[in-house]
């Protein structure tokens, strides 16, 4: 049985949506994004491919108005490169200083 939404109101669960960012970029951009089966599509895609996947209804909530392929907006760039820097940590990853050794 699934869960009823009121007209207008879509369950942030079903929702879902992917940033890339590589050392270098401005900022970064929303690759994918949708709701429903599309959303669960891009999760599963993430998950095969071994990407971590973030939960957070209100992040992905402001991220679905940004336009796709679109960098993100000045406004997101403190809690998205929170984020990173926390991915970055746990996976031991060392983001680059745009220098090269």
């Amino acid at each position: 049985m699934k869960n009823r939404q009121p007209p207008g109101q879509v369950d942030e669960r079903s929702l879902a949506v992917a940033l890339a960012y590589a050392p270098g970029d401005a900022a970064p951009r929303v690759v994918a994004k949708g709701r429903g089966l599309t959303a669960e599509t891009i999760i599963a895609l993430a998950r095969d491919h071994e990407i971590y996947v973030h939960e957070s209804p209100e992040m992905v909530a402001l991220l679905m108005q940004v336009d796709l392929d679109d960098h993100i907006p000045p406004q997101l760039y403190l809690a998205v490169a929170e984020l990173l820097a926390w991915l970055y940590r746990i996976e031991g990853i060392q983001p680059s200083n745009g220098s090269e050794a």
